[in-house]
């Protein structure tokens, strides 16, 4: 008995395999369908040649952003799309929000989660306020570069007042910033200040629910989100010394990273990376922690040199020390007035000031 015909997908199965008993059918093209597969594989394929590790609050992403900009524009390299990655890193002051920063204790709140990803090659390079920066460097790490400095002053928010002189007694200010709350009882010791945690868009919605009178944000992280309008007034540096570093974006890499730290080399502004030394020695020297209320500004004068002041106070603005020095700008110079200022206000303080502290 002669065997059953077989099917056509049967024959055409060992056609393609090439069977003796019939002929092969031509190939055909490779359909459009599968060519944009492939095209899309390849391009899934590509490895960003940096990614930037960051928070991922409003202003950080903007900080993060503008880095990315920056290295586009200055590397030909980069600009190519997928070339630069962000990737979003939850650091421990973005997830406890109900306590003051002096209650979760220990330092680098905002920065260690993101230096743990730089050191295991999760990211290549951390774009941080350089204000959240503990004054010691994760060992592996270096931070080459400081992005041109913003604007260093706070800006006073409030529906009812222009100014905290106009503040009627007994109102209450908003603010998770023991510098801030220091220098506002010390001036004026009739205001009340609570703790005001949450990023910037959050504070401001509280404010508007009338959690509270009023508050203070920096002016430079305004500016970077494009909200500077919603300043009532902004505080001169004479009425609210800045935090040590505010307004400065620093972004660290591997010290052993040399293509990343020739990267970041072309984007590092020196007038702020010295300042910057400059305030940190002096924030060294007092080993300030978020239980300490400390200030400090370097900037450039109208005469080409560094003009430094420095503030240290008690919590409750009852006691407040100042110094200031002024030199040529000049790294080594002015990492040196930083730390004899801090000396200066550590003597004057006394230990029993930082013993009551703690």
């Amino acid at each position: 008995m002669p065997p059953p015909p077989r099917c056509a997908a049967t024959t055409a199965h060992h056609s393609l395999l090439g069977s003796p008993t019939c002929l092969a059918r031509p190939r055909r093209r490779c359909c459009p369908v599968r060519a944009a597969v492939a095209v899309q594989a390849e391009a899934q394929a590509k490895v960003s040649l940096i990614r930037i590790g960051t928070r991922g609050s409003p202003l950080a992403l903007a900080q993060a952003h503008e880095t990315r900009d920056k290295l586009k524009a200055a590397h030909s390299e980069l600009a190519e799309e997928g070339a630069v990655e962000i990737v979003i890193i939850k650091t421990t002051g973005d997830m406890i929000l109900d306590k003051p920063l002096a209650d979760i204790g220990g330092k680098g709140l905002f920065t260690k989660e993101i230096d743990d990803a730089l050191l295991q090659g999760r990211i290549d390079i951390a774009v941080h306020s350089m204000k959240d920066v503990p004054t010691y460097l994760p060992e592996g790490t270096i931070l080459p570069c400081n992005l041109p400095r913003e604007d260093v002053r706070d800006a006073f928010i409030c529906l009812t007042a222009s100014s905290l002189a106009e503040l009627p007694a007994g109102s209450v200010v908003g603010s998770a910033s023991l510098r801030r709350q220091s220098q506002i009882l010390y001036k004026y010791p009739s205001l009340k200040v609570v703790n005001f945690r949450g990023n910037v868009q959050t504070r401001l919605r509280k404010l508007k629910e009338g959690d509270v009178h009023a508050t203070l944000l920096a002016l430079a992280g305004l500016k970077r989100l494009n909200m500077a309008e919603t300043a009532t007034s902004v505080l001169s540096v004479d009425e609210m010394l800045p935090a040590v570093a505010q307004g400065a974006i620093g972004i660290a890499c591997r010290s052993s990273d040399d293509t990343m730290m020739n990267y970041l080399s072309s984007l590092n502004h020196e007038d702020t990376r010295l300042a910057v030394a400059c305030e940190r020695e002096f924030l060294s020297v007092l080993d300030g922690n978020c239980r300490t209320p400390i200030a400090a500004y370097a900037s450039r004068d109208k005469d080409g040199n560094c003009s430094f002041r420095g503030l240290l106070a008690s919590p409750d603005g009852s006691t407040v020390y100042e110094t200031s020095r002024t030199g040529p700008y000049d790294f080594d110079i002015m990492v040196e007035m930083g730390k004899d200022a801090g000396h200066e206000l550590k003597a004057k303080a006394g230990p029993g000031f930082f013993d009551s502290l703690q």
